[in-house]
């Protein structure tokens, strides 16, 4: 495994998490950054995948022109 380049940078979070994230980390026998970053990564690639893809909205949109009327019945 390659190493990477880290950054320090300062935050404030609920105490009440922190601490339990504190808690996480030593029955896991982890460092406190370690899960940071897993948290972290987990939130990029959650947001990223949340974006549908261009084709998927394209077709939507192509099938939305098309069958306007039909949605609209359903929708009623």
């Amino acid at each position: 495994m390659t190493s990477r380049a880290r950054e320090k940078f300062a935050t404030q979070v609920n105490s009440e998490v922190l601490s339990a994230v504190r808690k996480l980390a030593q029955s896991e026998g982890r460092q406190l950054q370690a899960l940071v970053d897993e948290a972290l990564a987990d939130l990029l690639e959650k947001r990223k995948q949340a974006r549908p893809r261009a084709h998927v909205m394209a077709a939507y949109r192509g099938s939305h022109e098309k069958f306007a009327p039909l949605y609209k019945k359903l929708a009623e």
